[in-house]
């Protein structure tokens, strides 16, 4: 946590490059979302709880631990990387905690709020959109945190050293 890395030309390649993938996994990730459903009330109820006239069934139990399954592995792998770039950097360590921790809340709100809509009661659909843009958000956040450290250029005042 010296801040040897933003001097190291081969990590800085490797971390621009790494998150020019989560840049790119951010768009096809909101484009997915909108092709299931919108940041309305009933589009996330009719995508969970199914729909006649739009012709939906309702997620199946088996369906939404599957999507679970993958997604709680590869959303914390993914985040356990990007967020352990937040060590590296120099900002203040209250919104290096900022950035670290609502990842992480608003993921496991995001996957939690689908199965909350189709099994405990459809109100949770804004649980599930406010999870979504905060998971979207904090992403956002971390890919900008991440460039923003790597092109800034080395400076004495490193993570760990300030306030």
């Amino acid at each position: 946590m010296t801040g040897e890395w933003s001097r190291n030309r081969l990590m800085q390649t490797i971390v621009v490059l790494y998150v020019l993938y989560v840049a790119a996994l951010w768009v096809t990730n909101t484009l997915l979302y909108f092709t299931k459903m919108g940041l309305t009330y009933s589009s996330v109820v009719h995508y969970y709880l199914g729909s006649e006239e739009h012709f939906l069934s309702p997620r199946s139990y088996q369906g939404l631990l599957e999507v679970s399954h993958f997604h709680l592995f590869a959303i914390g792998m993914l985040l356990l990387v990007m967020t352990h770039l937040m060590l590296f950097v120099p900002l203040s360590s209250r919104i290096r905690l900022w950035l670290i921790v609502v990842p992480f809340l608003s993921g496991l709100a995001n996957e939690a709020a689908g199965w909350l809509v189709r099994f405990v009661h459809p109100a949770f659909a804004y649980a599930k959109i406010g999870g979504f843009l905060l998971l979207q958000a904090s992403l956002a956040a971390l890919v900008v945190a991440s460039l923003w450290a790597t092109f800034r250029g080395s400076q004495n005042n490193y993570a760990g050293n300030g306030p």
